[in-house]
């Protein structure tokens, strides 16, 4: 990501603002670019990291895995970045073409057909509760094992029983606690990973806590 003046500016209120914390460099980085993505300081308590979640994850941008997302705007959101990386593929959930099925809908069909094509890749699921909830189902089947699913789809109806699965599910993930969340800050979570990931592989780095 190109950073302008005014980004510094406003990621140093940050800072400010927050002031002590518990997690670990990379993972704060995720979570003030959440803050700054969305101007919502709750974050800080709504974000949380599986075991090696991040390593995981860069492991898999390095290897250029594929990132399945579920909405058109995070693909949006987070190509130019990626594109100007690691060039990953990213499919979206939306385009997958899939036969209707009256119980589920269209995005929870698209995941499905996705995540059994690309079974080891990066899942970012934004908006669409069932396609998380159709997610789940395939990890805890077995059918598949995600280097990283970025869990946090808002919403009020299920949508906390679904992020609850994720955190059982022992895939490496990062979730937004409770019925906030959305395409905004899942492509600022994505964007940062890909930039930390960038940084600790073009320097033979580590990305560790």
């Amino acid at each position: 990501m190109e950073w302008q003046l005014t980004d510094a500016q406003n990621l140093a209120v940050i800072d400010r603002e927050i002031d002590e914390h518990v997690f670990s460099p990379a993972e704060y980085e995720i979570v003030r670019r959440a803050i700054y993505a969305t101007a919502d300081f709750e974050y800080k308590s709504l974000i949380h990291f599986s075991e090696r979640a991040l390593q995981s994850g860069a492991a898999a941008l390095a290897a250029r895995s594929t990132i399945v997302v579920d909405v058109p705007m995070v693909q949006v959101g987070i190509t130019p970045n990626i594109q100007n990386t690691f060039a990953n593929p990213v499919y979206c959930s939306m385009d997958a073409l899939t036969r209707p099925q009256k119980e589920k809908t269209r995005a929870a069909r698209g995941i499905e057909t996705l995540a059994k094509r690309y079974p080891e890749g990066i899942f970012v699921i934004s908006q669409e509760q069932t396609a998380l909830t159709a997610l789940v189902e395939l990890i805890e089947a077995e059918e598949i094992r995600p280097a990283l699913v970025i869990g946090a789809p808002a919403g009020f109806v299920d949508v906390d029983v679904a992020k609850e699965r994720l955190r059982d599910s022992l895939v490496p993930h990062i979730r937004i606690k409770g019925c906030k969340g959305g395409a905004v800050v899942a492509a600022a979570i994505v964007d940062a990973l890909v930039d930390l990931a960038w940084q600790a592989y073009g320097q033979d780095g580590n990305l560790g806590s």
